[in-house]
């Protein structure tokens, strides 16, 4: 199978698994949003992470598997295929943690791009190589994470970029030695599972809310979300535990 699920203490880590370079095809896809789909709806995750195995996170798209032009709707359907696989991993109702373990490029840079928190190994790099083999995209991925010059720049030239050049640039949360990454990113999971899962999945879908809003109006949602989330039984424990000095118990309402 082409992308591998592991639940261990409210956290799932969702492997792409397709050796040597974990390209992205149509059963990939399919796969991916199959598992955030599933992710989404289970009560033992509360936050996923996203890596890849070997020593790829993702090289793009297989370019064994492009639409047939000669055959009806294969490109309509490939192009739904793709955008929905990135809003699976957007939408989901958990905290995605993109672990990115080695080279990012094109589909694979937009599958991390979809993710909520970036970290990557110091042997990572990115790029949307498009240009490379005759095609364009990319730039509603690059625009939101760089500057409009280092967009244009990596879109028309298709350069690879270096994990410490795009940390530098504010896009990665964290780069560490290779060893270090999934117990970073299991770090960072383990404290985002043990908070209220109401508010953290409110939190997600208000981030991904304010994304899309001007600033007034989202902060008037997120007031209506905390007036929410204060009358459940989940934030009138946490409010007790914090009081009482103790840690929480959730159940989820």
């Amino acid at each position: 199978m082409s992308v591998s699920l592991e639940v261990s203490e409210y956290v799932a880590v969702v492997r792409l698994d397709k050796p040597p370079v974990n390209a992205v095809d149509r059963e990939t896809r399919r796969r991916l949003i199959e598992v955030f789909d599933e992710i989404s709806e289970r009560t033992d995750i509360r936050v996923a992470i996203l890596t890849g195995t070997g020593k790829y996170f993702c090289s793009g798209a297989d370019l064994k598997d492009r639409p047939d032009p000669d055959k009806a709707g294969d490109f309509l359907g490939h192009n739904r295929l793709t955008r929905e696989t990135g809003n699976a991993i957007r939408e989901c109702a958990k905290p995605v943690i993109a672990a990115v373990n080695g080279p990012a490029l094109g589909a694979g840079f937009g599958l991390m791009a979809a993710c909520d928190i970036f970290l990557a190994s110091e042997d990572a790099s990115f790029a949307m190589p498009e240009i490379n083999v005759g095609l364009a995209g990319g730039v509603s991925m690059l625009r939101t994470m760089v500057g409009r010059s280092f967009t244009r720049r990596m879109f028309y030239t298709g350069m690879r970029v270096k994990a410490a050049e795009l940390y530098r640039r504010g896009v990665l949360d964290e780069v560490v030695p290779a060893e270090q990454l999934l117990p970073l990113a299991m770090e960072i999971a383990k404290e985002i599972a043990s908070k209220a899962p109401l508010a953290v999945a409110y939190a997600k879908q208000a981030a991904n809310m304010m994304d899309l809003m001007p600033q007034r109006d989202g902060y008037r949602v997120e007031q209506n979300i905390t007036m929410a989330l204060s009358k459940t039984e989940d934030a009138q424990e946490a409010r007790k535990a914090f009081l009482e000095k103790r840690q929480p118990v959730y159940k989820g309402r």
